[in-house]
């Protein structure tokens, strides 16, 4: 590719007028970009990378990003089940526990299986082996540590938060039970930055050191936001690369955010304009039901071409369908009021969106659609109507 990068945090290259709501729309022509950013990391390095599917999991452009990516990671039976079958690379597994149900159904699926305590995989580990074995397939096995390291600035994401349930501390850790591990998980960033990684791994290395040389692999996990601009490439080669020529082991990163950064959009249509303290438009999306991660953050969504509060003429609310209070996207300025049938646009919205959406009241579920920036086609992928709503209820 040549050329700027387009950045789809700022525009969008379809017109929303054609978009019946709501919608997600992916743009296809910028998941290719995001693509080429995380091949050169790839090239490098040598590490690889897989897909966090608990972020981004439209199957639809699986066969796209398989050009690129190694794999996926999974955290349950049924993402494992999705990308063995519509990813078809590498599938690796871990949940804060397992069942014995899982184990069975996981050893049917994954390559990797990682466990997040000793007693997990001394229960587990014979029967994981003795199924994968029946069907003639390899299973690797690996444990989340806990480096004990916070970069994260939201404890409600942040892995290594005091109290955290999730990897093995150094005290807790027992070198002298390591039979049939060949590899070292960790997670603890979020949309973060190399120098981020750069402090972590220092913090695994100091208290590790006597564990990786053991190791055939180490997954640095996920947080890494490779494809934004601004982030440093040049300091992620350097630390990939240290560590790999340091311990002799396979680097694996896991971005979710990385693949499909700026590269999605939920378009949605005015209904209505009420007024409270300011106006409130009134949209025909919801927060808590299609991009939860504007409460639990809390952050407020970007529009194109919008202003913050008292920027532009005229200052509003932008509120959701449901009958939540606090179904709220935040407050917004326009050169204009609003008025029913005017598109909006959030940016950056195929990331834990579609994976985290919910059909709460009944609102409608977005529309999933793929737009191919070469042709100037959206491509309807998937609709969703009354019956996804009523067959998850009983």
């Amino acid at each position: 590719m040549t050329g700027e990068r387009y950045n789809g945090r700022l525009a969008c290259r379809f017109d929303p007028a054609r978009v019946e709501t709501p919608a997600f729309v992916v743009d296809e022509g910028l998941l290719v970009d995001n693509l080429t950013v995380l091949g050169r990391v790839k090239a490098r390095t040598g590490c690889r990378i897989l897909l966090a599917l608990k972020c981004f999991a439209m199957f639809r452009v699986f066969p796209l990003l398989a050009e690129v990516l190694d794999g996926v990671c999974c955290s349950s039976p049924h993402e494992a089940q999705l990308g063995r079958e519509e990813f078809g690379r590498e599938v690796h597994s871990f949940a804060a526990a397992y069942s014995a149900a899982d184990i069975e159904a996981l050893a049917l699926t994954s390559d990797h299986l990682v466990f997040n305590s000793f007693a997990q995989k001394e229960r587990f580990m014979p029967l994981a082996r003795q199924r994968a074995a029946a069907l003639g397939r390899e299973l690797a096995f690996g444990l989340r540590i806990n480096p004990e390291h916070s970069e994260g600035a939201v404890p409600l994401y942040d892995p290594c938060a005091p109290g955290s349930r999730l990897g093995i501390r150094r005290a807790d850790f027992r070198v002298d039970r390591l039979d049939g591990i060949s590899g070292l998980h960790w997670h603890n960033l979020c949309e973060q930055d190399a120098d981020c990684l750069e402090r972590t791994v220092a913090a695994v290395e100091h208290a590790f050191a006597d564990v990786l040389p053991r190791m055939q692999y180490v997954n640095f996990g996920g947080g890494h936001h490779i494809t934004r601009p601004g982030y440093d490439l040049h300091l992620l080669v350097q630390v990939v690369n240290r560590f790999r020529e340091r311990w002799g082991v396979q680097v694996y990163l896991e971005p979710g955010e990385a693949v499909a950064l700026n590269a999605g959009y939920l378009v949605a249509t005015v209904l209505d304009v009420v007024n409270a303290d300011l106006p409130v438009a009134i949209i025909d999306a919801s927060v808590p039901a299609h991009m939860p991660d504007v409460l639990e953050m809390p952050y407020r969504p970007h529009m194109p071409g919008v202003g913050e509060p008292g920027e532009k003429g005229w200052t509003c609310r932008i509120g959701g369908l449901s009958c939540l209070a606090g179904d709220v996207a935040g407050e917004y300025s326009f050169d204009r009021p609003l008025a029913p049938g005017d598109r909006l646009v959030f940016t950056d919205m195929a990331i834990y969106t579609m994976v985290k959406t919910n059909t709460f009241n009944g609102v409608q579920l977005p529309s999933i659609l793929l737009y191919h920036p070469d042709e100037d086609r959206l491509e309807t992928v998937r609709r969703f109507g009354y019956e996804d709503f009523k067959t998850r209820l009983s």
